[in-house]
């Protein structure tokens, strides 16, 4: 057998399995089958979960420090996203791809400012091989893609949603995006 051409004897465990799911709340600690009503949406391609950081070089324009210096190397935050394809066209589904927007009964209409009712926390929550669960919980989620809905003929409507976090105010260090990753309880 060859001396390098080795994978890790758990990788199979760990592999993240199916779409996931898109839900208003999750434990998971508990881990338990989401209701019904938890479901944010059914979605179409998959589930693109981001999370990037954003760096300054404090040494980019001092004479003679080389780029990447790691000892001026600052962390200025994260831009941490959950985009999907939804396909329903729900009032409740087309409000989360608006942000800003009150609903009146049937109708959903944007708004000019921004209430911090708008903003609202977002799981995604995928099954592994061995049974156990990955999940992201975005903070503070609002719409950041705006609507966008596509219909077409013999086909379903679908409705991109993109969901930026944000950090507040009041705990400036809680950044917005966690990630769990749990095997299967015994």
């Amino acid at each position: 057998m060859p001396k390098f051409t080795k994978i890790p004897e758990n990788t199979f465990n760990n592999l993240q399995l199916d779409a996931g799911v898109v839900l208003k709340s999750f434990d998971p600690e508990a881990a338990t089958e989401p209701a019904d009503e938890d479901i944010i949406t059914a979605t179409k391609g998959g589930v693109n979960i981001t999370c990037v950081p954003a760096y300054s070089d404090m040494g980019d324009d001092v004479d003679n420090a080389p780029p990447n210096m790691l000892e001026l190397k600052k962390l200025d935050g994260w831009d941490c996203k959950i985009s999907f394809v939804a396909l329903d066209a729900s009032v409740e589904t087309i409000s989360l791809s608006l942000g800003a927007a009150d609903v009146v009964g049937d109708k959903v209409v944007p708004r000019r400012t921004i209430k911090t009712s708008d903003f609202r926390d977002v799981w995604w929550v995928g099954d592994t091989a061995s049974g156990g669960m990955v999940a992201v919980k975005l903070m503070n989620a609002l719409s950041t893609g705006g609507f966008s809905f596509q219909s077409a003929k013999n086909a379903k409507g679908e409705l991109s949603v993109e969901l930026t976090g944000h950090v507040s105010l009041e705990n400036q260090d809680v950044m917005p995006m966690e990630f769990y990753s749990a095997a299967a309880s015994a």
